[in-house]
C-alpha cells in the first residue's frame, strides 16, 4: 500500500504542479477566461489514461498462462523505463519548468481565435497525460507483482493527497521544499523500480525466456515470507524477495548501483542554489 501511495503522490503532485503553474500564470496575467480550457485538458488526459489502462488489462486477460507471464515481464520493464525517465527528467527540468511553461502559454495564446484555446488545451493535455500514462504502467506492474491487496487503496489515497497538496500550493496555503521532496522521492522510486526489474526477470523465467542464473541466493520463506506484513512492506519499498535467484539479485543490485550513482551525483554545470519552496509569497 505504501509504495503505490508514494508513487501516485509524486506523479499526482507533478501533474498538479504543472496545472497549478499554468493556472497561476493565467490568473496573474489577467487571462482568467482561459482557465476552463485547463480543466478540459485535464479531463481528456485522465480519460485517456483510464481508457489505456482498461484496454491493456482487458487485452492481457485473454492470454494463456505463459503469455501472461511474458506480458507481466514486458509491463514491468516498461514501468522501470518510465519511472527512471520520470526521475531523471524532473531532476533535469525542475529548474526551468516554470519558465518553459510560461513561454509555452504565451505562444499558445498568441494564436488567433479558437486556435489559442485548443493550443492551451493540448498543452495541458500532453503534460497531464504523460503523468497519467506513466501511472498506468506503474500501477499495472505493481498490481501484477505485489501481493498487497490494499495497493489500489494506497494508489487512490496518493492521488487524493496530491490533488489536495496541488490545490494548497496554488492557493498559497501550503509551502513545500520541492527540491528536497523530488530528491527523496526520486531515491524511493529507483528502489521501487529495482524491485520491478527483479520481478520482471522472474516473470521472464516463468515465461520460459530466461533460464540462466537460477541458483537461490538465500531462502527466507520461513523467517520473513513476502506475504507477512513486514515482507509486504519491504517488497513494495525495496523489492524484497524471500528467495531470489542470482539473476534477480544481480539485476536489482546492478540497476540500483548505476541509477543511484547517476541520480545523486552533482549535475554538470549546476551551481549550488538555495532550496526553493513552492507556494505563493
Amino acid at each position: 500500500m505504501l509504495a503505490p501511495f508514494l508513487i501516485m503522490l509524486r506523479e499526482g503532485l507533478e501533474a498538479a504542479l504543472i496545472v497549478g503553474i499554468i493556472a497561476s500564470y493565467l490568473r496573474q496575467t489577467g487571462r482568467r477566461q482561459w482557465l476552463p480550457a485547463i480543466w478540459v485538458g485535464v479531463f481528456l488526459a485522465v480519460a485517456l489514461s483510464l481508457f489505456a489502462g482498461a484496454a491493456i488489462q482487458l487485452l492481457a486477460s485473454g492470454f494463456p498462462q505463459k503469455m501472461q507471464e511474458l506480458f507481466e515481464a514486458v509491463i514491468g520493464l516498461i514501468a522501470v523505463c518510465v519511472l527512471v525517465a520520470m526521475v531523471f527528467w524532473m531532476r533535469r527540468a525542475a529548474r526551468s519548468i516554470k519558465a518553459e511553461l510560461h513561454a509555452g502559454i504565451d505562444e499558445a495564446l498568441a494564436q488567433q481565435g479558437s486556435a489559442g484555446t485548443w493550443a492551451l488545451i493540448g498543452m495541458v493535455f500532453l503534460a497531464v497525460a504523460r503523468e497519467g500514462l506513466e501511472s498506468v504502467f506503474f500501477l499495472l506492474a505493481i498490481f501484477q507483482q505485489s501481493r498487497d491487496g490494499a495497493a489500489p487503496i494506497g494508489a487512490a489515497l496518493g492521488v487524493l493527497v496530491a490533488v489536495g497538496a496541488g490545490w494548497g500550493l496554488y492557493a498559497g496555503a501550503l509551502r513545500l521544499d520541492l527540491r528536497r521532496f523530488f530528491r527523496w522521492t526520486g531515491i524511493f522510486i529507483l528502489l521501487v523500480a529495482a524491485g520491478l526489474l527483479s520481478g520482471s526477470v522472474k516473470a521472464l523465467h516463468e515465461a520460459g525466456l530466461w533460464n540462466g542464473l537460477q541458483d537461490r541466493v538465500y531462502d527466507l520463506g520461513r523467517l520473513l515470507p513476502e506475504t507477512s506484513p513486514l515482507g509486504t512492506v519491504l517488497s513494495g519499498l525495496l523489492g524484497y524477495r524471500e528467495a531470489p535467484t542470482v539473476g534477480e539479485a544481480l539485476a536489482w543490485a546492478i540497476f540500483l548501483t548505476v541509477t543511484l550513482y547517476l541520480f545523486l551525483r552533482p549535475m554538470n554545470g549546476a551551481m549550488p542554489a538555495r532550496p526553493q519552496t513552492a507556494g505563493r509569497k
